[in-house]
């Protein structure tokens, strides 16, 4: 069971209770969407003692680093001051793979005063949604999260490969929307169902997707924050039941060399709160003009926003002419070739999909951001391009190539930075930053390949 709709400490204790629970995970996502946090005892885990953690643990980068110096720092206070975390009781799952009982709980990031700390990435989620809740709207979304199964791999510096199924043999050719390929790792899907329905999470269809050992799980619609939630937990889960069946499951954009990309494509559409009705559809069925408007400013912002959909070097490397991913912002209807799809559907269900997000995205940040997009679309009344009712590979590229690029361009577009956040903004840019300086320290084999003896 899953503590529903409640904000009471009290209610939490007597569900850790009544799961007899001796440990708990205390959770709070990071920039890049990492667990961090502390395990406590049962005993221990009160609302009086409450829980406290460095700011910036909240808002660093995946290589662990921080900036040394500059605007990070009139956002992070450099005393490494704390923030008091408190538990969301809606959020509190059992860790199925646990021996003792052991419970799980995400944690939101408050200040001092009480203040949600704004650049941690649920409270970036959460104000988005704050700012659809003020007119009235309730944003609805529904994720399709892909990734790779692959072979264990210790050594960074060997590609990853395919893993072996049940058959005894790795895949070595493409099995889009095979069951046979699914099959041949029913038992790892097996434990990813059965510790899916001990958390409840929202899990619809699961599919095998292009590439070899890629599959796709599909979330059920719901309200933006339970599903970021939701991925979160997913992402744990997956990896966690993959690591138990002598594999990897990874998340990452651009896994190998020759497949296809992993995205995250998000359906996104409003419901009024007041009628209930889908803002996205006129009384008589057909779109309306919040529905164009809402397209027109993903297509305005997405180039913007790429450094929050696309946040590692490696997520450049997915985005290429026909391979399964976009390479624009043009729109289309049931059209996969675009970079944001309206899938066929009736006046209750029209809905918009963006398909630019990767797999290795934050989901609280890239959820925030998509929705922010759409947001400024329609308080803006932002008209959309002409529908392209063909191949939008035929088109011109008119999205960042590089992390640098999309950095530069998110620094730039202050009508994102009202709506999600400056501190937000600043933080995120910075560490990034700091990232990409890692990535070009390294000298890659194609650089040795191509250029030791030819330059």
């Amino acid at each position: 069971m899953v503590v529903r709709d409640t904000h009471t400490f009290s209610e939490l204790e007597q569900w850790l209770d009544k799961n007899r629970v001796t440990e708990i995970e205390c959770l709070v996502p990071d920039l890049t969407g990492v667990a961090r946090g502390k395990i406590l005892p049962r005993e221990k885990f009160t609302e009086d003692r409450g829980m406290r953690l460095p700011e910036a643990v909240v808002a660093m980068g995946v290589t662990g680093e921080f900036p040394e110096e500059g605007p990070y720092y009139d956002v992070i206070n450099p005393t490494d001051r704390d923030m008091h975390l408190r538990p969301d009781p809606s959020t509190v799952r059992i860790v199925p793979w646990a021996t003792d009982p052991t419970a799980q709980v995400i944690h939101d990031c408050f200040d001092r005063e009480g203040t949600l700390v704004p650049f941690a990435p649920r409270s970036v989620l959460r104000r988005v949604c704050d700012l659809y809740a003020a007119e009235g709207w309730e944003p609805v979304v529904a994720p399709e999260l892909e990734f790779y199964l692959v072979d264990r791999n210790t050594d960074p510096d060997v590609p990853l490969k395919a893993p072996i199924g049940r058959s005894g043999r790795a895949e070595t050719s493409r099995q889009a929307y095979s069951i046979d390929a699914v099959n041949e790792f029913d038992p790892l899907f097996e434990d990813v169902y059965a510790y899916c329905e001990k958390m409840e999470l929202n899990v619809d269809t699961l599919i095998h997707e292009v590439g070899a050992g890629q599959m796709e799980i599909n979330f059920f619609h719901a309200h933006p924050l339970g599903l970021a939630d939701e991925v979160f937990f997913f992402k744990r889960t997956v990896r966690e039941a993959a690591m138990r069946h002598g594999m990897f499951a990874t998340f990452m954009a651009k896994p190998i060399a020759g497949e296809p990309g992993s995205a995250m494509h998000v359906h996104q559409s409003i419901v009024s709160q007041a009628t209930g009705r889908n803002l996205f559809s006129n009384e008589d069925g057909t779109p309306s003009p919040e529905f164009f408007w809402y397209i027109g400013g993903l297509q305005k912002y997405i180039p913007a926003a790429m450094a929050l959909f696309a946040p590692y070097v490696n997520s450049y490397r997915r985005l290429v002419r026909s391979n399964a991913a976009p390479i624009n912002i043009q729109w289309g209807t049931d059209n996969r070739t675009v970079g944001i799809r309206s899938p066929v559907a009736g006046p209750a269900a029209r809905r918009v999909e963006n398909r630019v997000i990767g797999a290795d995205a934050n989901p609280y940040v890239a959820l925030a951001a998509t929705l922010a997009c759409g947001y400024l679309g329609i308080k803006n009344r932002i008209d959309p391009t002409p529908e392209c009712k063909g191949d939008a590979y035929l088109g011109e590229f008119s999205l960042p190539r590089s992390l640098g690029e999309a950095l530069h361009l998110l620094r730039d577009e202050r009508d994102l930075a009202q709506v999600l956040g400056e501190s937000f903004v600043t933080v995120y840019t910075e560490v990034k930053e700091i990232e990409y300086a890692e990535f070009m320290k390294v000298i890659s084999p194609w650089e040795r390949e191509h250029l030791l003896l030819h330059v």
